[in-house]
């Protein structure tokens, strides 16, 4: 077997520090709770006090997260925040090691790193104390493992497969909606492994199926459940051994309850097209009118569906079956919002795909390089110059008026 080429540490370590400086910037600004930090900042106080239950619809551990921050850099908006500046910045280092494990080759590497970095739903997500971006970190790290094992000598494969499937049980831990991605990487085994029957691939070398899929079930249920560790300390309410899975039920009847129609509500198949963003923030704050407004980058998300596109129609046309995964997953992250029973739908449940975009665009542009070589770095440039003009909107700085936000309102349903 050929030697693969040495790790990339030193890009990755200047992209991961990039990434960090970008997130944290101005990252006390607005001073305020924003959107539904006004849950989840509440919900990790209480935590810390282990007074008793709150914010029962969502599982403990994004709430945790938020509760370290508030113990290490206090009750304000770096305690609040910098949890999910972090796990942003895992996402961008996570891309990018998915792409290094794919394809060995620093260029779409760093390309899929870049453009997470100027996607506005991952900084965006990494200046606000919500649940979804630990969640997304989770998932990322997740099929980075499960990758790594997939390729790993016989004496590593199990090694990175029990970390998957751990850290598959902490993003279920910090939002349910994370659940269907535990099947989709068993299903996604199963597939490959049978691929490989017939066509003589060596994935997953030395790890039989039946053990493989029982190890993902058993770990990742079990690490979830072990994150309600915290709950059985209560001082009101205390959850019990007994108490523990009837508690899921409650949990599901919340999640499933119907809601008053929300006017940023929006259904699934409209996400990919950005058509209902959100305000997570739209007044006067600090001295100034401010907006926080949750968007895509037009660039990343709109070409990013033609990257899925392409690494679809490549990876069946020449049975790439890297190309048609990165376009699986994007496609696997979208369906589970067709099949979860949830009476109204928001932008930014698309988080995931997001991300998943900017796999798909460095994969495509990798495979196009031979004739189109550069294409990616034209895109880079374009992704950089929306991230520029539309900052002052994602960044809560401080604008002319109240009727500011018109200049960045492309379409009527942009609000």
């Amino acid at each position: 077997m050929a030697k693969s080429p040495p790790r990339p540490i030193l890009t990755a370590t200047a992209i991961g520090a990039a990434a960090q400086f970008l997130f944290t910037l101005d990252i006390a600004r607005p001073s305020i709770l924003v959107f539904d930090e006004v849950h989840y900042v509440r919900a990790a106080r209480i935590l810390l006090t282990l007074d008793a239950p709150t914010n029962i619809e969502h599982p403990l551990l994004g709430k945790m997260l938020i509760a370290l921050g508030i113990l290490l850099f206090g009750d304000n908006q770096y305690g609040w925040r910098i949890p999910s500046a972090v796990a942003a910045t895992i996402v961008v280092l996570g891309v990018f090691w998915i792409l290094w494990v794919l394809f060995h080759r620093v260029r779409p590497a760093l390309v899929g790193a870049l453009l997470a970095m100027l996607n506005f739903t991952v900084f965006i997500q990494a200046r606000i104390g919500m649940l979804d971006g630990f969640m997304a970190a989770f998932l990322v790290l997740a099929i980075l493992a499960l990758l790594r094992s997939a390729y790993a000598p016989p004496d590593r494969v199990w090694r990175h497969w029990i970390v998957g499937s751990v850290l598959l049980g902490l993003a279920v831990g910090v939002k349910w909606a994370a659940a269907p991605y535990v099947a989709w990487a068993g299903m996604a085994f199963l597939f490959v492994r049978w691929r490989d029957a017939r066509n003589g691939g060596a994935h997953w070398r030395g790890m039989r199926a039946i053990p493989a899929l029982a190890t993902l079930g058993a770990v990742s249920v079990l690490v979830y459940l072990l994150t309600f560790a915290p709950a059985f300390f209560y001082a009101n309410d205390p959850l019990t051994l007994g108490r523990l899975l009837p508690y899921q039920w409650t949990m599901y009847q919340q999640q499933t309850q119907i809601l008053p129609p929300h006017p940023y509500q929006s259904a699934w198949w409209t996400w990919p097209l950005m058509i209902r963003p959100i305000w997570y923030l739209y007044e006067a704050v600090d001295g100034a009118q401010r907006g926080i407004l949750l968007l895509g980058n037009p660039a990343i998300l709109w070409g990013g569906l033609a990257a899925v596109g392409y690494c679809t129609w490549a990876g069946w046309r020449r049975d790439a079956m890297k190309l048609a995964g990165v376009a699986g997953v994007w496609l696997a992250s979208l369906l589970i919002w067709a099949i979860i029973p949830k009476s109204l739908g928001f932008f930014y449940y698309y988080y995931p795909s997001t991300i998943f975009l900017c796999l798909a665009l460095a994969a495509a542009f990798d495979d196009l390089r031979a004739t189109r070589p550069h294409w990616d770095e034209a895109f880079l440039v374009l992704s950089a110059g929306l991230f520029l003009l539309f900052y002052p909107i994602l960044s809560a700085a401080a604008l002319s008026g109240p009727q500011a936000f018109h200049r960045w309102m492309w379409f009527p349903t942009w609000p």
